[in-house]
This record gives C-alpha cells, structure tokens and sequence, in this order.
C-alpha cells in the first residue's frame, strides 16, 4: 500500500518540482543584465609601443605605476607571450558564449541579491596563474584566458593532474560563481572539521542555485566518475567521520585530507587512490541540501546561520546506495 501511494506521488513531486523551475527560470529570464566586457587580450596584442600609454589609461588597474613602459614594450614583443596570446586567439576568437553563460549567471545572482551590481569583465593573459584565473570585486571581473585552454594543452604539461582537469572553458563560469560564493558565504564560526564541512556545503549550494543547468560534476570540481563515487561511498565515508570523531576536531591536518583540492582523499586506506579530492566538501554540501528540504528558509536566511545550528536541523542521512 505504502509503494502504492509513493508511486502515484511521485510523479506529482516531478510535476510541482519543474513547475517551480520553469517558473523561477521565468522570472530571471526577465532581470535585465548588460554585461561590459572587453578584451584587454586582444587589444594588447594588437598594440604598438606607441600605443601604451593609451592602453594605460584605458586600463590603469593593469598596469602598476612603478613599472615603467619599457616592460610593456618588452612584452609586446616576447615570443612566449606572443604564443600565449596566438593559443588564446584560438580557443577564444570571441567571446559571445562565454558572455551569454556570464550574463545568465549574474541575472540568478541579482534575482538572489537584487542589489548586487554587475561588474564590467575584462579578458587577460596571466602566464598561467591559475590560482588568480579570476579575480572578482565590487566593480570588475578579471578571466584571465590562458587559464582555459583545455586540460590537455600543451602550457599545462608541467601541472599536476587534478589541476589542469579544471583549466577548461567549461569551468569559467563555474569559477565567478564560485568567487562571488566565498564573497557572500561568512567564514566557518570556529574551527572544527564540521563547520568547515558546513562553509564548503554552502558555498555549493549558492553556486548550485546561481547555475540550475550545470550538472553537479562540473560545480564540484569532479568527473563523472569522481562524482560516482562519492555518491556511492557517501554513507561510508560519513561513517569513517563518525567513528573516528573527527567532526568537532580542530586538527588542522583534516583540512589538506578531505577538504582542499587534491588527487584524492586521503582516510589513510587502500582505497584512497579511488577516491575524488576533497570529499568533504561533497559532504557538507549533502548536509546543506538536507536542511534546505527540511527546513522552509530562504536562501539567504541559509548562508548567515551557525554551522551548528544547519547541522542539528538539517535531518542529515547520507544516502545508502
């Protein structure tokens, strides 16, 4: 009788579900987002020493005042960045799918946070640094290109795997979310293992709720697989936490184990090596989602709350499989 009931329910579930989303994606589709961008890439290496000091004033953020235009010159002319800029005219000819990605996300962002406003983007090379392939602040948004080529490009056969799977166009706007994320999400309260698990779960789930249409593999970071196993193994990694007392534990060790990007987590057990990288943000992103399905809250009443608080009301069960 029970299954019965489920199965004439579930359907209405599905229904009620993809009304709300249709209706939601109407609604945004309706905010009106003008997106500046402009390609300081292109621009420069178009440019003539003579027109430096134009670009300067143009752009003066990305020129420091104590250097002088000789340096500049110097760039115009080397051949590793002229190759870096050749590899980047390739992949990004133009910019069009990019800014309308870009556009639809800050359209979600300012439907969640009507008073944010919108930065003007600007596109640069920066050698490969990328662990500033974004920079996001109040009025502009840094993509730095060469930090999208593709995994396997040929700039990047010096950098760790687990690395260069996310130095791909498809994370770009993965990554502003992901920057505009630790802007809004507070620091953990304290620091135990469970807060931190909390911080990185909200983050996910702001990021989940500001791109609907991107798969959870490429919010998290993961391959398809990756996202496989912690799927599977969730209950089983929760039960490794439990057992071995680590969520109110402040050894800062756990943070490089479960929680930092990594080839794979680290239980200190054969299966280490099968296992995705930072399993524990995976975790805590479980337990968000938990909380928000059993508890009626807004969005933003979410973000703001204790660690603490979100896990004793969350109902959180991982999930067996």
């Amino acid at each position: 009788m029970r299954k019965a009931i489920f199965l004439v329910l579930f359907p209405i579930i599905i229904f009620c579900s993809c009304d709300n989303s249709d209706k939601l994606a109407d609604e945004v589709a309706k905010i009106n987002v003008d997106l500046k961008v402009y390609r300081f890439d292109r621009e420069f290496v178009e440019a003539k020493p003579v027109d430096i000091p134009i670009l300067k004033q143009k752009y003066p953020y990305l020129f420091p005042a104590n250097y002088p235009d000789s340096i500049w010159v110097s760039k115009l002319q080397d051949t590793l960045q002229l190759e870096v800029m050749e590899e980047v005219g390739k992949s990004f000819p133009d910019f069009e799918s990019e800014k309308e990605d870009m556009e639809w996300l800050f359209k979600y962002i300012k439907y969640y946070f009507p008073n944010y406003t919108v930065p003007k983007l600007v596109t640069v090379t920066s050698e490969v640094d990328y662990n500033n392939r974004i920079i996001l602040t109040d009025s502009l948004l840094l993509v730095g290109l060469d930090n999208y080529l593709g995994s396997s490009h040929k700039f990047y056969q010096g950098i760790s795997k687990y690395i260069a799977n996310d130095l791909d166009k498809q994370y770009m706007t993965r990554d502003v979310a992901s920057a505009f994320a630790k802007a809004v999400v507070a620091p953990p309260r304290d620091r135990t293992f469970l807060s931190q698990l909390i911080y990185y779960g909200k983050e996910l789930y702001l990021m989940q709720q500001l791109m609907p249409l991107k798969n959870e593999a490429v919010i998290i970071g993961y391959a398809p697989e990756e996202l496989d196993w912690a799927t599977v193994n969730e209950e089983q990694v929760w039960r490794y936490f439990i057992e071995r007392e680590l969520l109110y534990s402040t050894n800062s060790k756990l943070g490089p184990r479960f929680l930092d990007p990594a080839p794979f987590s680290k239980f200190e057990l054969e299966l280490d090596n099968e296992s995705p990288g930072k399993i524990g943000r995976y975790i805590g992103w479980e337990i968000v989602k938990a909380f928000m399905d059993n508890n009626n809250i807004t969005l933003q009443e979410m973000l703001i709350l204790p660690e603490e608080e979100l896990f004793k009301r969350s109902g959180y069960k991982p999930r067996k499989l």
